[in-house]
């Protein structure tokens, strides 16, 4: 069933109030005049547009905008009072629902509706009606465009772009014209047209270029609660060091995930959870894998979702996760989750239904949105979180092993500018023993503050004094560690 015709069934089936939440106004109103200008002449009914700046206006015929009825009252008294059927579009009415007068003379108008066949749609971004209306009204939901309406869009900004510009015609990359198409999905038709308009005129053509613009605009867009940062150049998995059995694991599924056509009878992946000590990488490697997945990555902060208000926490977290859903593809990371999920004190009924909430959409969800949570403390994560089904796999980030350490220390004095010919690179990774790979980076960091002072070049001996002066997350917290890592063997896989 289309859109305008589950409208006009709503309509016709005399539901005195239809509420619709939408930022296309436009889009909404033009549905409306369509579906009256179809109208049988026996069931035709006027069509009225009110707004607080211009009052009353009649849309299904041409007409100049009455200078009467700007007020909420006066146009609420004046519906009241006709006795012809027709169809009212309160634009923007959601402040003044609070007021009981005006809830009073909408509940009029429903009661008398019924035989006279008046009907209000309300249409705002959004609208709480009172629950004294509530068995008036019907909800009709906007349908953001398909795909194919997606590519209708586009060809048309692309004409229009041509008409401008003396025919010049648009310079399109059949890769990039796709992707286009695929990451305008989510938005409203004024939007999709809007950021269309915004790839192409920029240099006239529809390049990969445009992309990491369009993608930021459109998060932009979406996440207006804050919850979600987003990153669309996502680090090179050469940035980390070791974890060859994840990047096995990750590299196997990419296709499947991509929804390659010869992969596309596999399962999608879900996610994954990175348990292990901090500052092992855990991080680096969350970003890294939308960087082997190709796609943009999205980072869910848990400390903006908690609100003090009752039932607002759970609907930040609603929409973070529906964001992620309209951003897809792309890589939810879930940074400590445990600090999100496990017991709060004395927010254990939040806790739980936010858990509840979370579970629900990854039982639930068909986008593909991969997600890599990170946690340091399996013991405050919740059973029913980390059972099988939940995440692909559990992975352990262990502290790395000497090839490991001898990669992580290559690339961060590499990424310094410094050749690596003049260090002794065995002798630093013995010494680094212990060192998880933060510590690694720390321990150079510092060093290289050393050598600045003293005016010299870097050298071994630099780095050396810092590694000995430093005493590893190992050796302060060996007992945690320790007993972290004793849990995590036959429980976990080893990224490594």
């Amino acid at each position: 069933m289309d859109e305008r015709h589950e409208l006009d069934l709503i309509l016709r089936s005399r539901t005195p109030i239809t509420v619709i939440e939408s930022q296309d106004e436009r889009r909404m109103l033009e549905l409306l005049q369509s579906i009256v200008m179809k109208r049988a002449s026996d069931a035709y009914a006027p069509l009225f547009r009110w707004t607080i700046t211009d009052g009353l206006q009649r849309l299904d015929i041409s007409l100049e905008p009455q200078a009467i009825n700007s007020e909420p009252t006066d146009v609420l008294r004046h519906i009241r009072a006709v006795k012809k059927p027709g169809i009212y579009a309160l634009l923007d009415f959601h402040p003044f629902l609070e007021d009981p007068v005006h809830v009073r003379l909408l509940k009029d108008i429903c009661i008398q509706g019924r035989d006279l066949n008046r009907q209000i749609v309300l249409i705002s971004h959004k609208v709480k009606v009172p629950s004294e209306l509530e068995n008036f009204c019907a909800r009709f939901e906007m349908a953001l465009p398909s795909e194919g309406e997606r590519a209708k869009i586009v060809k048309k900004v692309a004409k229009a772009y041509a008409e401008e510009n003396q025919g010049r015609r648009v310079q399109v990359d059949p890769k990039a014209h796709e992707l286009l198409i695929q990451n305008l999905a989510g938005l409203t038709w004024s939007d999709t047209e809007r950021l269309a308009r915004n790839a192409i005129h920029v240099d006239g053509a529809i390049t990969h270029s445009d992309l990491p613009g369009v993608m930021q605009a459109k998060y932009e867009l979406l996440n207006r609660g804050g919850a979600l940062q987003f990153e669309y150049d996502t680090a090179r998995f050469n940035d980390v060091g070791g974890m060859s059995r994840l990047k096995t694991w990750l590299q196997q599924r990419r296709p499947v995930f991509r929804r390659d056509e010869a992969a596309a009878h596999l399962d999608v992946p879900k996610g994954i959870l990175l348990l292990g000590v901090q500052g092992c990488g855990k991080s680096l490697a969350a970003k890294a894998t939308a960087g082997v997945f190709g796609v943009p990555l999205l980072r869910l902060d848990f400390g903006t979702v908690y609100d003090k208000y009752h039932g607002e926490t759970e609907r930040k977290l609603r929409e973070s996760l529906k964001t992620s859903d309209v951003m897809a593809p792309c890589v939810l990371w879930i940074d400590e989750i445990e600090k999100g999920i496990a017991g709060r004190g004395g927010e254990t009924g939040t806790t739980q239904r936010v858990l509840g909430t979370f579970l629900t959409w990854m039982a639930e969800r068909k986008s593909q949105v991969f997600v890599v949570a990170t946690a340091n403390e399996i013991s405050e994560l919740p059973p029913e979180l980390v059972r099988k089904g939940r995440f692909d796999e559990i992975f352990f980030v262990d502290l790395p092993k000497p090839d490991v350490r001898t990669s992580i220390l290559a690339i961060h004095l590499t990424s310094r500018d410094q050749p690596l010919k003049q260090f002794d690179l065995n002798k630093l990774t013995d010494a680094s023993e212990g060192f998880s790979g933060a510590e690694i980076e720390q321990a150079i960091v510092s060093s290289l503050y050393a050598a600045h002072a003293k005016q010299e070049s870097l050298s071994t001996s630099h780095v050396l004094a810092e590694i000995e002066q430093t005493r590893p997350l190992s050796v302060v917290m060996s007992e945690r560690i320790l007993a972290m890592r004793q849990w995590a063997q036959g429980r976990t896989v080893s990224c490594d």
